[in-house]
């Protein structure tokens, strides 16, 4: 695995435990973490479970002895690390968004393709697909149960850059994570909503703002030390956007509104979705992961309005693998929910999803978002992820 903070966390959870909650093809072994900082990348070795480390990700790809490359960097590194992996003939899973660009999307795709042909797997990691209440929403929609589906609303709040005074993160700098709110937080709710109506974004009207232009640069990253014990004033522009709204068309004939917002003071990871159907409607909230809502217009009228759903039944998906009904799970287990989809299509020799190319695909709606809020949003058509 190449990177060792949040999202190294994370999988690392995942990776140590998704043998033990699940009857898997085939076993995995955590071999080998990468991280620039070797105190660092060191320590997190052995907090996280891994057997060694290096601070050079060109030595994960040249080891015969690894399978599997975990990239979890910031979207700058992500076209370098995940192409080299693929040609050196490891199977790669890739944070998401996918890169910082369409063209590096692109070339991430062809690499993919071209591995594909050897048998090598390649999957982008968006998470929320795992949560179970997700696949269970998917599996309602596809069956039909709320009928047409007409509204598509989400969004996705955080508040965590509210204070000026929090310092420039590689998250607020565009040549290293590509964009802001629209790219971090908003991908999710691109994939999630695409993922679960089946249908995807073939246009959008888009504006972004940026509230805070300027941010204290990090100590280590200012160069100065605070003498007296006053903070550094050095400062760096914030090049991304704080917050993202946009409207958008869908190809099944659903319309949307999508909000990604790191400025919501009070919402900490407060993800929603909100469909509506010609025959009811099915909504989700992050905050509440282990419940469905569920809308049935066919019930008898005295009966009408939102149901919730427990999603805790072995029946419900990925739920047999955990405990008894109304025990409930959190966010980690969709990152071990992931892993176990990488391995047993690696192990069956099947190709994961979303694979690179439905990355590409909501890199794309990024790339139409950016370019109408750019122009004052002007509608602006999705280019196609293959050509027609």
């Amino acid at each position: 695995m190449v990177g060792y903070a949040f999202m190294g966390a994370a999988h690392s959870t995942a990776w140590r435990t998704v043998n033990s909650a699940f009857d898997l093809s085939t076993q995995a072994r955590m071999a080998l973490i990468c991280g620039r900082d070797e105190s660092k990348v060191a320590g997190a070795a052995a907090k996280l479970g891994w057997d060694a480390y290096t601070t050079d990700w060109r030595e994960v790809i040249e080891r015969d002895d690894i399978d599997v490359v975990d990239v979890c960097t910031p979207g700058d590194s992500h076209a370098e690390i995940a192409i080299a992996a693929l040609a050196a003939g490891k199977h790669v899973l890739c944070e998401k968004p996918l890169a910082n660009s369409v063209d590096e999307a692109r070339a991430m795709v062809a690499a993919a393709a071209k591995a594909q042909a050897s048998g090598i797997r390649s999957m982008c990691g968006f998470n929320y697909r795992r949560v179970p209440a997700v696949a269970m929403m998917r599996q309602l929609i596809a069956s039909g149960r709320i009928g047409v589906i007409r509204h598509v609303r989400a969004v996705y709040l955080q508040d965590w850059i509210v204070d000026p005074q929090f310092p420039l993160v590689w998250r607020l700098q565009k040549d290293k994570a590509g964009s802001g709110a629209l790219g971090d937080i908003g991908a999710h709710i691109i994939d999630l909503t695409q993922y679960v109506t089946g249908q995807k974004i073939t246009g959008v009207s888009a504006l972004t703002e940026t509230f805070v232009k300027e941010r204290p640069l990090p100590a280590e990253s200012s160069g100065l030390a605070a003498s007296s014990g006053e903070a550094a004033e050095a400062t760096g522009q914030v090049t991304v956007d704080d917050a993202a709204l946009f409207l958008a068309r869908l190809d099944g004939g659903a319309i949307a509104t999508y909000e990604a917002s790191r400025f919501a003071i009070g919402r900490k990871n407060g993800l929603r979705v909100e469909i509506n159907g010609s025959l009811g409607s099915l909504v989700f909230d992050l905050e509440r992961l282990n419940e469905l809502e569920f809308y049935d217009s066919a019930a008898p009228t005295a009966e009408q309005g939102f149901n919730r759903i427990l999603i805790t039944e072995a029946d419900h998906p990925y739920m047999a693998a955990w405990w008894p009904p109304g025990h409930i799970i959190g966010y980690e287990h969709s990152f071990t929910h992931e892993m176990r989809d990488f391995i047993e299509a690696i192990a069956t020799g099947t190709d994961p999803a979303p694979s690179f190319l439905d990355a590409l695909q909501v890199q794309l709606v990024l790339d139409a978002v950016a370019r109408s809020a750019d122009q004052g949003t002007v509608w602006t058509d999705v280019e196609p992820a293959l050509a027609e």
